[in-house]
């Protein structure tokens, strides 16, 4: 199985706040943003100049399944590998003794699903899907 970490998520309490102590306060640049309705929340990608290592802010709303009441402690949202193999890659792991905590689901250009590592730590993995090109007629 071949896998490549792409970037480390992490949860966030306020989004606005956090954007801004980031990219105002730390440098970062925002990569993207957007509402994940699938999942009832919100991502941030920041990217730090000179590097590849992504950090993603993670909101959830109350109605999430994703979502647990703020506590220290739980910043550490996930991880996320690309896969060549999303099918193959769920195989090996689950194998392993990683248990599935849900998916597939699909993001622009991407499918996911999320396991968990030996220490209940989500691994989010995520494997290219080519992207439907609309034909006009």
């Amino acid at each position: 199985m071949k896998c490549q970490m792409i970037y480390t998520g992490i949860r966030v309490k306020d989004m606005e706040r956090s954007v801004r102590f980031y990219t105002k306060i730390l440098g970062m640049k925002l990569r993207g943003r957007a509402r994940n309705e699938a999942i009832q929340g919100e991502w941030a990608q920041l990217e730090s100049p000179g590097t590849h290592q992504l950090l993603e802010l993670n909101w959830y709303s109350p109605q999430s399944p994703l979502y647990a009441p703020w506590k220290p402690g739980v910043e550490m949202d996930h991880l996320c590998f690309r896969v060549d193999d999303l099918d193959e890659a769920v195989t090996v792991l689950e194998a392993e003794g990683a248990k599935r905590l849900g998916g597939p689901y699909m993001t622009p250009g991407w499918k996911m699903v999320d396991v968990s590592d030996p220490n209940g730590i989500c691994i989010e993995l995520g494997a290219r899907v080519p992207s439907r090109r609309v034909r006009r007629t």
